[in-house]
């Protein structure tokens, strides 16, 4: 035998109801079934709801009783025919008469006790069995009609009775012993054993109804048929991609359904978990889904995480003071004070000094724990031995829950390590010594990115999501986006890594979008859609967003910008930037940047600033890390400069070749910035820095070429006409390397905490001499590359580099 139960959902509906019986006359076809159905959907509210109206005397109970009446009426019309359907409306309508009397008395003497209220209830679930049997009659299918009342047999609880199991599973046996092929009962309803009065199972009350059912008739099988294909990995209106759990243990079921997996109510599972019959849970609407199967013993492979759980809304009650301490009873008397307010506790833990205990209880009884509390604990609290009672709110609960987590060392690790890094705080902890659940505290604003970050981490996703916000879509933000765009599919495809563009700007607008911008028409977005620019603002959308994984890309050369990386990194949303001016500001700046990203788990990562994509920094980095100790840096780190030096040779206007460099897009917008040779001097500072030397762009010495007069001009007219006025400077210059069959080049040079930068000329066999292009070299000489340095040699300028550049340090971030 198998026991079908069917939610509110499923049989709301003629529609739905067809698909009900079709499952049932599968089922039926090889073995009996006993059908549990709930009340329609929406109308043990609409009960609720009459019932309140009529006890408070308003006379607009009457509208929602006929909304009710309607309802039922409706669906014997749509599921019968017009000769079948005279005994059920005749039936439907006598127990509507029934009800209406009941409402009428409550609304004439304004009082509605649980005992009236369970009776009331009970009506959704019996209007509901008796239109179900007789539709499945007229179909053609064995079908008899039980009532739960004369054998689900409970004390005179009502409003959540407890069940007399004893009596109750005697009285099923019998009540079963000649039934049809097909049994349908109605969940939820009972009867008080020594009067027989209606009474009520409470919360997941046909469920329970049909485990009972299930563990007195030993059944096979115990199917919950509901609106969802099983349990899922987490919340899926939170998380888009959870999906269902294939096979879950009874103790792993009933704790995700205890923190907020409303698929099954965990007291309705006990009588067959002790019974050992499997529940499944099944989708009515896409019956050929497998579903969760629940036994005793889970899948011995699979997740060691089966999935996450949440509760929106809790608080955190906790109980400190120097009075607690190795004083007995003091937890006996907090949960007993809680327990006669019938305040249920979601969590527990304590500190092993004894000096607090706090306990997570659902919103709702905040009130009633507070005074129960402080009443317990009244003289503690007036003679200062205990403190006040600390009440926090606007928190959520996480549970993380998998039987096999107790084998697999580093869950913990992982999940703290998850929640760090996406600027989670964690509020509270517990865990049992089983190992079964791990549950945390945050707060609510967190809620959505810690569960997603969970559900990736633990690879309970398919793939990983990583937000970028973009600060600057000039020629190297162009190049990026469209590289994003193209790598895209790959990356999902063969790196389940999603790379959403969630935020662009520019100096005039900036335009969000969480569920990522489309990047086929971004531009046309920024220009219908934006707002206007302010960096200030920018920051904080993004803050607020508050998405998992984020990445603020500068791409910009502002001040302003850089000004903001500090409170970037400290809201735990990781940094990438070609922008030169944070890290070579002055030292205190640039080591709290570095602190900040360390201490908020945030990366700030500036490959680009030195070298565009050349892997200069982290080769650095990686030989600090190693032990080695950087003695000397030379290096040629201005692409523009060496563009200019390799295509100038004394016959045309060094004006000309600037000019050239500029329209090649090798030089900044002003060439006076790279002719200064300001931004090599920032490069070889950030170097030096990186080599762990405390320097600051002042101490480095410029050894400028350009006349002064040529670089105090007012505008790139005017610089251009006195490099013209100056060139036999400049055909100098290179007429005295090219006698000595040298070449110029613009080198940096770092020795031994001293910097300097200016033009040299090198011979034919130094490395420097056949640098071509743009290229950029870097050349460390170490306690390991003492005697030939290691170098480091490629493309230094241009917009596509520069964006692969910050590509790469962005896959970094998605691989840490």
């Amino acid at each position: 035998m198998f026991v079908l139960k069917f939610g509110g959902t499923s049989v709301a509906t003629s529609e739905n109801l067809k698909k009900v019986r079709n499952i049932v006359s599968e089922q039926s076809e090889s073995q009996k079934v006993v059908v549990v159905v709930s009340a329609l959907g929406g109308i043990t509210n609409q009960l609720q709801e009459c019932a309140l109206l009529a006890s408070e005397g308003k006379e607009s109970y009457k509208e929602v009783l006929q909304s009710i009446e309607k309802r039922h009426i409706e669906l014997c019309n749509e599921l019968l025919s017009v000769k079948e359907r005279n005994n059920t409306l005749t039936r439907t309508k006598l127990l509507l008469n029934d009800l209406e009397d009941i409402y009428r008395g409550v609304f004439l003497i304004r009082e509605l006790s649980p005992r009236s209220l369970d009776h009331i209830l009970s009506y959704g679930e019996v209007l509901s069995a008796a239109i179900i049997s007789d539709y499945f009659r007229s179909t053609g299918l064995d079908t008899l009609l039980l009532d739960s009342k004369n054998f689900i047999k409970t004390d005179n609880r009502f409003g959540k009775a407890t069940v007399d199991a004893k009596t109750t599973y005697t009285k099923i046996q019998k009540e079963f012993e000649s039934a049809a092929q097909i049994s349908v009962c109605p969940g939820f309803v009972a009867s008080s054993k020594n009067d027989g009065l209606i009474t009520t199972l409470g919360r997941g009350g046909s469920d329970y109804t049909a485990a009972l059912i299930a563990a007195a008739l030993e059944a096979k099988e115990i199917q919950i048929w509901t609106d969802v294909s099983g349990m899922m990995t987490s919340d899926p209106r939170l998380v888009p991609n959870a999906h269902p759990i294939e096979h879950l243990s009874y103790e792993e079921a009933m704790e995700l359904s205890h923190f907020g997996a409303k698929v099954i109510y965990p007291p309705t599972i006990q009588p067959v978990l002790d019974a050992d019959i499997p529940v499944h849970i099944k989708n009515t609407f896409q019956s050929d889904n497998p579903g969760t199967l629940i036994s005793k013993d889970g899948p011995e492979n699979g997740q060691v995480v089966k999935g996450t759980s949440c509760i929106q809304e809790i608080a955190l009650c906790t109980l400190t003071g120097s009075g607690m301490i190795a004083v007995p009873n003091i937890s006996y008397r907090l949960f007993g004070s809680l327990s006669r307010q019938e305040v249920n506790v979601i969590m527990i833990t304590q500190a092993s000094s004894e000096h607090s205990i706090t306990v997570g209880i659902a919103l709702d009884d905040i009130d009633k724990a507070r005074q129960a509390i402080s009443e317990e604990f009244s003289y503690e609290i007036e003679t200062h031995k205990i403190n006040p009672l600390e009440v926090e709110t606007g928190l959520s609960i996480i549970a993380l829950v998998g039987s096999r987590m107790k084998k697999q060392v580093g869950v913990s690790a992982k999940l703290f390590d998850t929640l760090s890094h996406n600027g989670v705080n964690i509020r509270a902890i517990a865990q049992g010594s089983t190992e079964l659940n791990i549950t945390v505290v945050i707060d609510k604003k967190d809620l959505k990115k810690s569960l997603n970050s969970i559900h990736e981490s633990f690879f309970l996703s398919d793939r990983r999501k990583l937000h970028l916000f973009m600060i600057g879509v000039g020629n190297v933000g162009q190049v990026f986006i469209e590289q994003v765009k193209a790598q895209q599919e790959y990356l999902a495809k063969k790196h389940n890594l999603d790379v959403y563009i969630a935020g662009l700007a520019n100096s005039r607008q900036m335009y969000f979008h969480e569920e990522g911008i489309d990047l086929e028409n971004w531009q046309d977005l920024m220009e219908n859609n934006h707002q206007k620019m302010d960096t200030e603002k920018f920051v904080e959308k993004m803050k607020d967003l508050n998405l998992r994984n984020s990445v603020c890309i500068d791409s910009t050369a502002s001040e302003d910008i850089a000004k903001l990386y500090k409170d970037v990194l400290e809201s735990s949303i990781s940094i990438v930037t070609p922008n030169k001016i944070a890290c070579s500001s002055s030292f205190n700046n640039f080591k709290e940047l570095t602190d900040s990203a360390i201490k908020y788990k945030s990366k700030f990562l500036y490959e680009t600033n030195v070298g565009a994509g050349l892997p200069v920094i982290s080769t650095l980095n990686d030989l600090i890390k190693s032990g080695d100790e950087v003695h000397k840096i030379q290096a040629v780190l201005s692409g523009t400069l060496n563009f200019i030096f390799n295509n100038y040779d004394g016959t045309q206007k060094f004006s000309e070749v600037v000019q050239a460099a500029k329209e090649a897009g090798f030089t900044e917008p002003d060439p006076r910035i790279d002719l200064s040779g300001v931004d090599v001097m920032r490069k070889i500072l950030i170097l030096a820095r990186v080599s762990g030397y405390k320097l600051e762009l002042d101490d480095i010495v410029n050894n400028g070429f350009v006349p002064e007069e040529c670089m105090n001009t007012d505008s790139l007219d005017e610089f251009y006409t006195k490099l013209d006025e100056h060139d036999e400077v400049f055909k100098e210059i290179y007429k005295k390397a090219d006698k000595q069959n040298k070449r110029l080049k613009y080198v940096a040079t770092f020795v031994d905490g001293k910097s300097q930068t200016g033009l040299e000329a090198f011979e034919a066999d130094h490395p420097f001499y056949n640098l071509g292009g743009k290229d950029n070299i870097v050349l460390f000489h170490t306690n390991r590359y003492s005697d030939q340095p290691l170098v480091v040699k490629g493309a230094g300028a241009g917009a596509a580099v520069t964006a692969s550049g910050i590509f790469a340090d962005i896959m970094k971030i998605a691989s840490a």
